[in-house]
């Protein structure tokens, strides 16, 4: 295993996220210095609302896009609710909007599935054109089934993106739950990309969900318009392999 090409592979898929309830205007600073790396730039920054309008002046530039979430982390607000979130962030300048889905509704059945489809749609309508990932939290879901049916809920909703998890919750990412959302990627009759989120902090284990994206969907579709990691655990990692050693620590939410 080439560790460094890994490596190189790797660093500009990442979304590096802070979602801390102690987050404030010193975290958010170090989290977009971070950002910025000596082996090049991440993909994107994921934070709370309030701290875009930061982010965003201290990324112009460095084509680092500013995300945040929404509906999050239990994906129970009303849809109503969601939608003046996205507005807000939207008004602050959010490049990307990471939205949970009410996924409980898809455990629960007997029409789960249409709520959750409305509430997406909802979400969508709000999103406009921006780029929306939809939250399954694969990990809450634990089923197959039901990450599969989560998942065709958020592509027929209008999903840009099928993120793994929230990483507010014991399970994250899996490799059982990437594959059927990445088949979901690869049969959505449209571009829809993965992010795998929660619990993925060193080279080998990104080098896993690399390997079975390539496996899944071919050789060239992993780009950061169609994959990322949300975890930022891991940007010391792959900055000690790239040789530039443990850059400056932040404790975040993954």
């Amino acid at each position: 295993m080439n560790l460094v090409a890994i490596a190189e592979r790797t660093l500009p898929l990442l979304d590096l996220t802070s979602l801390n309830d102690a987050d404030d205007a010193a975290t958010t600073a170090a989290l977009c210095a971070k950002a910025v790396t000596p082996a090049g730039n991440v993909a994107a920054v994921c934070l709370w609302t309030p701290f875009i309008p930061q982010a965003k002046q201290a990324l112009t530039g460095n084509g680092v896009k500013v995300a945040t979430v929404v509906n999050f982390p239990g994906g129970s607000l009303p849809a109503e609710k969601v939608a003046d979130q996205i507005a807000r962030a939207l008004a602050d300048g959010a490049d990307e909007i990471d939205v949970v889905m009410p996924y409980a509704a898809i455990m629960h059945g007997q029409g789960g599935d249409q709520r959750a489809a409305d509430h997406l749609a909802a979400c969508r309508e709000a999103c406009g054109t921006t780029t929306m990932k939809v939250i399954l939290e694969s990990g809450a879901l634990a089923k197959p089934a039901l990450v599969e049916r989560a998942a065709a809920v958020a592509v027929a909703s209008g999903a840009d993106f099928l993120k793994t998890s929230t990483g507010k919750v014991p399970a994250g990412a899996t490799l059982g739950a990437a594959r059927i959302m990445l088949t979901a990627c690869r049969e959505a009759g449209r571009p829809v990309g993965f992010k795998a989120s929660g619990g993925i902090r060193d080279v080998e284990t990104a080098a896993q969900y690399l390997a079975l994206a390539d496996q899944v969907c071919g050789a060239g579709w992993v780009s950061p318009a169609t994959f990322r990691f949300g975890a930022s655990g891991l940007l010391d990692a792959l900055l000690g392999v790239l040789g530039h050693g443990p850059a400056a620590k932040v404790t975040t939410g993954y």
